[in-house]
């Protein structure tokens, strides 16, 4: 069989004749690959689009150089969204899945592709020209976050998908010894970020004493969204690599304290959409996702705080990183800035 190869992948990360054998076995239609495009780049998680047999896929893999968790995240995800096939969610729809990591080298598998846009990198003009579109665009990734949590994750064979037990006694000190950990980073002076033991000691006074579990998405910010071109809907939920079993209303928290505000430098992680805002204000989106949801929403301020917290100390170790080498300064740099401003914004909630 013959394909081209995007520039942008090394030939030796996805194997084709690999791939197509495997695809031969799993009864998927043959032939030829064609248009084969990679989507997405850098160090992240590889996944490309192509079309064999009259019909399209997307490809998705670990990295080239794989790091120590990347088969079993992709594993994980490959099962979530399998077993999300037939709920009233938004997620890709997987079409087939390579767990054993000896047939390519790395976990794999295949999805529909999704008819989208990622608000990160574009920002058509019937978004970029209307505030209400903007307000529903909005909603609606409220209320995608809000059907995943209602969800029986035990009727769908995830009862073993996450730890769902002691679930939010284990955040402050699993984010603190997060943190802790980045000092092996040769160079970083520690971190930097006022606030943080204060924020810790909030959270651990004020954690909610009653929760149910669910599934979780776990980095539902609006980047991890592709949204439809011709209505403000979300197509689908992406990237679920932090997904587990455990308080979906951290999930609505990662939304709010996410929200890009104008002027802000958070705002920038989220391209034009940052800059001219229009989305819904914190008290539109909880009393949206009360609308598809029967928990209760009195301590969204608590789990705001709390995803400001686990945020802010995720991205500060790319600021870490940047010490060693391992990334770029000007980016450890701005995400620092984004860490204070995610602190700053807890510091706020608190009071």
């Amino acid at each position: 069989m013959s394909v081209v190869q995007p520039a942008d992948v090394d030939p030796a990360a996805v194997d084709f004749a690999v791939v197509g054998t495997w695809m031969d076995e799993q009864g998927l239609p043959a032939g030829e690959f064609e248009n084969v495009t990679a989507l997405g780049g850098g160090t992240q998680n590889i996944m490309l689009h192509f079309r064999r047999g009259a019909r399209e896929y997307v490809l998705r893999r670990g990295p080239k150089h794989l790091r120590s968790k990347s088969n079993e995240v992709i594993r994980r995800e490959a099962r979530l969204l399998t077993a999300l096939g037939g709920a009233d969610v938004r997620a890709p729809r997987v079409i087939a899945a390579c767990p054993d990591e000896s047939v390519l080298g790395a976990v794999f598998y295949l999805m529909e592709p999704v008819d989208g846009f990622n608000p990160q990198n574009d920002l058509p003009d019937l978004y970029a020209g209307d505030p209400e579109v903007r307000r529903r665009m909005g909603l609606s990734a409220v209320e995608a976050i809000a059907r995943l949590g209602a969800l029986d994750y035990q009727a769908l064979g995830l009862s073993d998908y996450g730890k769902p037990e002691g679930f939010l006694e284990r955040q402050v000190p699993r984010w603190l010894g997060e943190l802790e950990s980045y000092s092996m980073n040769e160079g970083y002076p520690g971190p930097d970020i006022p606030g943080v033991e204060l924020v810790g000691e909030w959270l651990d006074r004020n954690r909610p004493a009653q929760w149910t579990p669910g599934i979780l998405h776990g980095d539902c910010h609006l980047a991890n969204m592709l949204f439809s071109y011709d209505s403000p809907q979300v197509a689908a939920m992406v990237d679920w690599e932090m997904s587990t079993i455990g308080d979906p209303l951290l999930d609505l928290g990662w939304q709010i304290a996410t929200r890009p505000e104008p002027g802000t430098v958070s705002a920038a992680l989220l391209g034009a959409l940052g800059q001219v805002g229009g989305l819904p204000t914190p008290e539109e989106m909880v009393a949206h996702y009360g609308q598809y949801s029967e928990r209760d929403l009195d301590a969204v301020p608590w789990y705001t705080v709390l995803a400001c917290f686990k945020l802010g100390i995720v991205v500060e170790g790319t600021h870490a990183r940047a010490f060693a080498g391992k990334a770029s300064k000007q980016v450890g740099d701005f995400l620092h800035a984004v860490t204070l401003e995610l602190f700053e914004r807890a510091r706020r909630l608190m009071e």
